[in-house]
């Protein structure tokens, strides 16, 4: 009998890929594999929000530009979204269990030296290893509920994960926002640290090792090195571009790789003996139209909200505390209607609640666009809040369940990186494109302003050089206060120029992913894991 620690089963089945209910004793398991997995994913989950609270007070205290300050979140999400693939596999291949713990305690070292950087390089650097660890324990979380929980199960699992990881990352924002107020933005990252103790304790503990059936296979290394070219070029061309302009050199040549890398990805799958893309899963058409679903729609939801906590803390003058707890709405709406989420597919099949689900987040950032400067939250963002955490209740846990039952039980790691990796690099993506655009309305919106202002030559010039803070352009010193007020008036307006234009764009593809859900997902419930229709 092999035992992991002290797992309370036998789990020599499960090490060599039989589906949990052929084992002795899967049940036994299940409440410790899944308690692991919230606490694990919440980790990443609350990481992302908690850096988008601290990043005005990153910006400031580390004297950092706004496309700076965009590197410190899309280090963490390039590397996370790029290795996801390979995480997945290496759980299939070394174990899942074993590579999930070893991406925990990658996450919580960097979240150390994160909080030990001196400037916004070193911080850039360790949030890109923490990006290493995510890809290593995001796939592993749901590739070990897979593994645990027979079909039947599965989608009530998977809604349970979905809930319990929203709740738990709610607490990060607020407990975040809170620690920048009264402390310093460095202890939002020391929180991860307590999580990835609790969670090592309990896979040590608790959970029984599983692998998938292509385990004696190799890994795609060029693939992986691929895909970090070609996600690494194009995200650094859009996030240059505004400061260097589309024109230089280092911007077009990363262009060159981006394109490049990404047309010979495929080319590698193609070839490659173990892909970590199999090419074959795209011809699944609810595998592969959810998946277009989900570069849609995350990539609405990570360019939206990126900009979102800049504009409550930097436009509209609230505290962190408060724009960590802006989206507490939008986690208990998921969180109390998780249950219910997770059991749409059972009752009416995958293609319902993924067309509708996305099309009242599309109306959720729609209205994200209407609150001007000085707007209440109250009655200008709560609106925006509930209504798209209700279209995203009704789209998560549908959405992973379609992912997973549309293949085997031996390819639920694979099902998983891929399925997670599009989600990150399309908020990866998002964040740089809507960067460039945010950019752009900005200078757009501040010419005119100035325009109006009659600024002089020395004020032009002078939030010339400001420009690339956005929001957290400052006032030039010794200026009268009424030309002060009407700077701050200036720069205000045009960060929310820029934001309506982001969350307009957010709609619009949100309206596109409703639409590929219609065209591509098949209507009736899915018949079993693996089905090929």
């Amino acid at each position: 009998m092999a035992q992991i620690g002290k797992a309370p089963c036998d789990d020599t089945l499960i090490l060599h890929g039989a589906r949990p209910e052929e084992t002795g004793c899967p049940e036994a398991a299940r409440p410790w594999v899944l308690a692991a997995a919230i606490v694990g994913s919440s980790m990443a989950f609350i990481d992302g929000t908690v850096v988008n609270v601290a990043l005005p007070a990153i910006q400031s205290d580390l004297h950092a530009t706004a496309f700076q300050a965009q590197w410190v979140v899309e280090s963490y999400a390039l590397l996370l979204a790029a290795l996801l693939l390979v995480g997945g596999a290496l759980g299939d291949h070394y174990g899942r269990r074993r590579v999930f713990a070893i991406g925990v305690g990658i996450f919580a070292l960097s979240s150390v030296a994160c909080a030990l950087a001196a400037n916004v390089q070193q911080l850039i650097a360790a949030r890109a290893v923490q990006g290493i660890g995510g890809a290593l324990l995001v796939p592993g979380s749901l590739a070990l509920i897979s593994a645990a929980f027979p079909e039947k199960e599965r989608g009530k699992a998977i809604g349970t994960w979905s809930g319990f990881s929203g709740i738990t990352g709610a607490v990060g924002p607020v407990l975040g926002g809170f620690l920048v107020d009264h402390f310093s933005w460095t202890w939002a990252f020391l929180i991860n640290v307590p999580m990835a103790l609790l969670v090592l304790w309990i896979v040590w503990r608790h959970v029984p090792e599983s692998r998938g059936a292509s385990a004696t296979g190799g890994l795609d290394l060029w693939g992986a090195l691929l895909a970090t070219a070609g996600l690494g070029g194009i995200v650094y061309a859009f996030i240059e571009a505004p400061t260097q302009g589309w024109g230089s050199p280092a911007v077009l040549c990363a262009l060159a790789i981006g394109v490049l890398g990404s047309v010979a990805f495929f080319f590698a799958e193609h070839r490659a003996r173990t892909p970590m893309l199999p090419l074959q899963l795209l011809r699944i058409g609810n595998f592969s139209g959810a998946n277009l679903l989900t570069l849609l729609l995350y990539a609405a939801l990570g360019g939206g909200l990126y900009f979102f906590p800049l504009n409550l803390i930097q436009v509209q003058g609230y505290s962190a505390t408060v724009a960590g707890a802006a989206l507490l709405p939008f986690i208990f709406i998921m969180f109390a209607l998780s249950g219910w989420a997770g059991q749409l597919v059972d009752r009416f099949g995958p293609r319902m609640p993924l067309v509708i689900g996305p099309s009242i987040a599309a109306v959720g950032f729609a209205l994200f666009a209407l609150p001007g400067v000085g707007a209440s939250f109250w009655s200008g963002f709560l609106p925006a809040v509930v209504v798209l955490g209700l279209g995203m209740t009704v789209t998560v846990a549908p959405l992973t369940t379609t992912v997973m039952n549309s293949v085997g039980a031996d390819l639920a790691g694979v099902a998983s990186g891929v399925n997670n990796a599009v989600s990150r690099a399309a908020a990866v993506l998002a964040i740089a494109v809507f960067g460039a655009l945010m950019a752009w309305a900005f200078d757009a919106a501040m010419e005119a302003h100035l325009r109006e202002m009659g600024a002089s030559p020395q004020l032009a010039a002078f939030l010339e050089g400001e420009r690339s803070k956005l929001g957290g352009a400052v006032v030039p010193p010794g200026v009268d206060a009424a030309t002060a007020a009407a700077v701050k008036r200036a720069v205000a307006e045009s960060f929310v120029a820029g934001f309506r234009w982001v969350m307009l764009s957010s709609a619009a593809l949100a309206v596109l992913s409703a639409v590929s859900a219609w065209l591509m997902i098949r209507s009736k419930p899915a018949g079993g894991a693996g089905s090929r229709n």
